[in-house]
């Protein structure tokens, strides 16, 4: 199947943060590399030839200048178009023997935070825009004030939510409110995406958590056991992860996941089989590069559908 080419409409809006993930190698060296799970996720849809566009400010500094690059480069449009004041966030990646990511943050009076509601509705008036998104660092309740009342708009203009709920406790001051706002902003959705860490964190079930919101499809993440989609239908699905393919690191992993399903689904809403097999091939070989370094349609549906 073709991807069609929508890149001329801007079918989805990414609101979260966008940060340089300094990733550590076993000596301790430290590589910049462009991050934040709803930046990698704008820059995802795009390469899968989604139109996107990105809400969130950008610092003037050099990272802030980088990220912005790594957008346009990707196609995404960046609705602020003025550069602030503020730095770039940073997060410090280690990976463990396994490969995976364990990030440290540094978040205060940074850049991609100096937002609004107002501002965040006022750049998603645009009349093709199909999809909303958001998640992970976004759903600190810090920043409840500024992402919930965007999510109601979002979704009263009858556009499709999607919450990547991606648990980041470590950089969260108070559990009991994080848990709290996560599933405020997963009350919304119709599309939520979760690992099973997130849900052990969480204490709940991909079963339970998708009753408990409006949301009509559940992505629940595996690791190296693939994934599951469950729907409020009662519908399971399965897509076991490729093998033979050599790991470099799952940085951006699940970003990948969630822009291949989107945009699969997004170019064929019906069969959710191959949207979930399109989603764990883009996971697949993105985890295949250093930091998040999503891959195009065509290299995600060449392994999903090998020849």
């Amino acid at each position: 199947m073709k991807r069609k080419n929508t890149q001329i409409s801007r079918q989805a809006l990414c609101a979260g943060e966008a940060l340089i993930d300094l990733v550590s190698d076993e000596h301790g060296k430290l590589t910049p590399c462009l991050g934040g799970a709803v930046y990698n996720l704008a820059r995802a849809l795009a390469l899968q030839g989604v139109g996107t566009g990105y809400l969130n400010p950008l610092s003037r500094d050099l990272y802030g200048t980088q990220l912005r690059a790594g957008l346009e480069a990707a196609g995404v449009a960046v609705f602020e178009a003025s550069p602030v004041l503020e730095s770039t966030s940073l997060a410090v990646v280690n990976l463990d023997a396994d490969g995976k990511a364990i990030y440290a943050f540094y978040r205060e009076g940074v850049a991609d935070r100096k937002t609004s509601s107002d501002q965040l509705n006022h750049l998603s008036r645009h009349a093709d825009v199909q999809i909303a998104c958001t998640g992970c660092l976004a759903l600190s309740p810090d920043d409840a004030k500024s992402y919930l009342p965007w999510l109601t708009e979002q979704k009263r203009l009858g556009r499709t939510i999607c919450i990547d709920v991606n648990v980041r406790a470590a950089v969260m001051k108070d559990d009991a409110a994080y848990k709290e706002n996560i599933m405020a902003a997963c009350a919304l959705a119709d599309i939520i995406k979760a690992s099973d860490d997130d849900l052990a964190y969480l204490d709940i079930s991909a079963e339970a958590m998708l009753t408990q919101s409006s949301a009509k499809i559940f992505l629940l993440t595996l690791g190296s056991q693939g994934a599951q989609l469950l729907t409020h239908q009662g519908l399971r699905l399965t897509a076991p992860a490729p093998q033979g393919l050599q790991l470099v690191d799952t940085v951006g992993a699940g970003d990948c996941f969630f822009a291949g399903f989107l945009a699969h689904w997004l170019n064929d809403t019906s069969d959710l089989q191959a949207a979930l097999d399109h989603a764990v091939s883009s996971a697949s070989i993105n985890c295949t590069r250093l930091g998040c370094q999503p891959p195009t349609w065509d290299e995600a549906l060449a392994l999903s559908k090998p020849v």
